[in-house]
């Protein structure tokens, strides 16, 4: 497994990933329209405070994840993704967070990695909760996707040196 930098060219495949307008919201939440397009994703990405990655296994695309710039202290986990079915239920989505984890720890500043995730998201929570992250009750907020109320929880996790 390994982590790289995503590029403008690597906007097609990650637009590939996303099949309908809920997993777009699931995944990215009011950041995209559904479909997701390469314009979106390369303007998304512009953004000098978002730092976006691929996870490779046998030189194949298998994950997605952002770490985005929060405050100095502070890096934000955002719109982790493994990319389709056949790659889901194989631990990669925990080895994508946790080489993420790595690269935020990789600034000294960091101390605190946040992230949203949506409650009824159980494979990502317990995902998130395996390496170390809490709920942030306090932070909870709700959103409406197509006439559903979906709870949006926040989790946090202190960085140790």
């Amino acid at each position: 497994m390994l982590l790289v930098p995503f590029t403008d060219e690597d906007a097609p495949l990650l637009c590939g990933w996303i099949q309908s307008p809920q997993q777009n919201v699931l995944w990215g939440g009011p950041t995209f329209e559904f479909p997701l397009t390469e314009l979106q994703v390369r303007t998304h990405l512009a953004k000098p405070e978002v730092s976006a990655f691929l996870l490779l296994h046998e030189q194949r695309a298998v994950g997605y994840v952002e770490l985005y710039n929060v405050s100095r202290q502070e890096r934000r986990l955002c719109r982790v993704l493994v990319a389709d079915d056949d790659n889901r239920g194989k631990g990669w989505g925990k080895q994508l967070v946790s080489l993420a984890l790595g690269v935020a720890k990789e600034d000294c500043d960091v101390t605190t990695v946040s992230l949203a995730v949506f409650e009824q998201n159980d494979a990502a929570i317990r995902c998130y909760q395996s390496l170390g992250f809490e709920r942030d009750d306090g932070q909870t907020k709700s959103r409406v996707v197509e006439g559903e109320t979906w709870v949006l929880l926040r989790m946090i996790k202190h960085l140790s040196r």
